[in-house]
């Protein structure tokens, strides 16, 4: 067990490092915001914690958005990263699974997790994604990316398929509508879902208060 203890303080490592100076909202505080709660989840629903606190460290590793698109490098790096390290061969595979399934691939894209492992880090990611700390990140993700903060002639979509969400560049506020007001409802423990609730009730709060001030009633 002092190996495996070893090998998650060593990705602890390599993750934190990797994701230095990220200003994307996909840092390595991001990381450990998800391995908390993903470890949180896990023990209420009785999920392998070796197996989350791994999926959870590596999950943005190499994310595609990031990387031109490509949706195998994140699977790949993780899967280097745990084979050099010497970690279980079961583990790996399982872990590497749940990276490539983790992330949200459309409004019209089913994304369930066939493991108990894989909801408890899925569901912890995507608490990331709502809430304050949600909102906050949307915000810099467009940024990032330089996409606008809202512009009301940009109507938002349903996006049917993963290629057609990953070429989408509207503005952040559509960001809410095609993913982040959807995530409540794509909870797969109890425990995520619950602690999902009130988050999503404050994004809601944000967005008739960000309506209000874009829109100001100046006679009022």
């Amino acid at each position: 067990m002092s190996d495996v203890h070893n090998i998650i303080s060593r990705t602890q490592s390599y993750v934190r490092t990797t994701l230095a100076g990220d200003s994307s909202g996909h840092d390595w505080w991001h990381i450990d915001r998800v391995r908390k709660n993903a470890i949180h989840i896990a023990t209420l629903e009785g999920a392998d914690l070796v197996t989350v606190e791994l999926a959870a460290l590596l999950h943005d590793i190499a994310d595609w958005k990031f990387h031109g698109g490509d949706e195998s490098i994140g699977p790949r790096t993780a899967d280097r990263w745990l084979t050099e390290n010497g970690m279980d061969e079961r583990i790996t595979r399982h872990v590497v699974d749940i990276i490539a399934g983790v992330s949200f691939k459309g409004a019209g894209v089913a994304t369930d997790m066939s493991t108990l492992e894989g909801q408890c880090v899925q569901d912890a990611d995507r608490l990331d994604a709502i809430g304050a700390v949600g909102i906050a990140r949307a915000f810099a993700f467009g940024g990032h990316f330089g996409r606008p903060m809202h512009d009301p002639e940009v109507p938002a979509e349903r996006h049917a398929s993963f290629g057609a969400y990953k070429s989408k560049s509207g503005p952040t506020i559509n960001h809410f509508y095609e993913k982040l007001l959807l995530l409540k409802d794509r909870m797969q423990t109890a425990t995520g879902r619950r602690m999902a609730q009130e988050r999503h009730e404050f994004m809601q709060t944000f967005l008739q208060q960000f309506f209000r001030e874009w829109n100001p009633d100046v006679t009022a």
